[in-house]
């Protein structure tokens, strides 16, 4: 895998990790919109699903 590709990886890694945090957050917040936990393991669960599909690319 070139470092080009292993950057870009690493980007979108902090991106989404920035997202499940953003809806923890919002979640935490706002109770009655979800639990928090949850949310947050289902946006981790995206993000693994997401780096698992680019790694695989290559």
């Amino acid at each position: 895998m070139s470092s080009l590709a292993l950057l870009v990886l690493l980007l979108l890694a902090l991106v989404l990790l920035m997202l499940v945090t953003g809806l923890a957050y919002v979640t935490h917040r706002h109770p009655p919109l979800a639990t928090p936990l949850l949310v947050a393991t289902g946006g981790a669960a995206v993000v693994m699903a997401a780096l698992g599909v680019i790694a695989g690319l290559d």
